[in-house]
């Protein structure tokens, strides 16, 4: 799996059900991506509903 990826801003892919639906550059796009794919996120930090990879919600910068 892919953490944060290099970029000006550094990045995180988005996927779906497996299915890569977009770019997220800050938390404010992992919701918008998931509200229009018909995902209510309602906690962050619950594995359940989002997965982070290579850090927690709050790492934007690739390590």
């Amino acid at each position: 799996m892919l953490g944060v990826q290099p970029g000006t801003p550094p990045f995180r892919i988005m996927e779906i059900d497996g299915e890569v639906v977009g770019e997220a550059k800050a938390i404010t796009d992992v919701l918008e991506t998931a509200a229009a794919y018909g995902i209510t996120v309602h906690d962050l930090d619950d594995p359940e509903v989002v997965r982070w990879v290579g850090g927690d919600k709050l790492t934007w910068t690739p390590r």
